[in-house]
């Protein structure tokens, strides 16, 4: 059975993920926290002005490479450079119903290719070779191709993220993305756990959906993309 736990930890979703559940996966220097890259490009910081995290987060990086952090920023300090700014949604799912799809499969490590060649023709938000590793993903083939799948991302304690929800153009309009959600948030539910999921602000056909299926807006988030110094800062 679901129970509503503490909604707060989804102000830090990342952070939260990188802290709880998902502190085996996390790359971590100080205060900051960070997936490796070729997991996701997500990090956290618990101070966004303390110049030490921000140190630490450089050290978690190749230089250059970008890191998607929750904006809580006037500016980015020196060194740094916003290269861009996704504004969203937050959505929670704790009444919406659940199913499995009899047609879903599991998706694993074998898999990747198929999957990144769907995300490559789709392009539902970052997806990296180990992005796998995040949760179970599940799958609808067609003559043996991938043509839709969705799995979990973020992991803040109580709750899980449903993402990388995508569907060939070709079989648009079937209802595949509300099938494999629904099976998403049903195993996500077997743990005792509430889905939430985040839609970029202008994606009117993902928020109809969503909102159709009985999520609810939580809150509105914005994550900025921020470029690390292209030379590392001294320690």
């Amino acid at each position: 059975m679901t129970t509503i736990t503490d909604f707060t930890v989804l102000d830090d979703p990342v952070g939260s993920s990188l802290r709880g559940p998902h502190a085996a996966l996390a790359d971590t220097a100080g205060s900051a926290v960070r997936y490796p890259d070729d997991i996701a490009p997500f990090g956290a910081l618990d101070d966004t002005g303390d110049p030490a995290a921000w140190a630490g987060l450089a050290a978690l990086t190749t230089p250059g490479t970008e890191t998607l952090l929750l904006d809580r920023l006037t500016a980015p300090p020196a060194g740094w450079t916003r290269t861009g700014t996704l504004h969203g949604i937050q959505y929670t799912g704790a009444g919406m119903r659940t199913e499995p799809d009899p047609e879903a499969v599991p998706l694993g490590p074998a898999d990747v290719p198929d999957i990144l060649d769907l995300v490559a023709r789709t392009r539902p938000g970052p997806f990296r070779d180990r992005t796998i590793a995040l949760g179970s993903y599940l799958g609808i083939r067609r003559d043996g191709r991938l043509v839709a799948m969705a799995g979990e991302r973020f992991r803040p304690p109580g709750y899980t993220e449903i993402s990388a929800v995508c569907t060939d153009p070709a079989v648009r309009g079937q209802g595949l993305a509300a099938r494999l959600v629904r099976a998403v948030a049903h195993g996500i539910r077997s743990r005792g756990e509430i889905p939430f999921l985040h839609v970029i602000d202008g994606n009117t056909a993902a928020i109809r959906l969503y909102e159709s299926m009985g999520f609810d807006v939580r809150t509105h988030v914005r994550f900025v993309a921020l470029r690390s110094p292209r030379v590392a800062p001294r320690s």
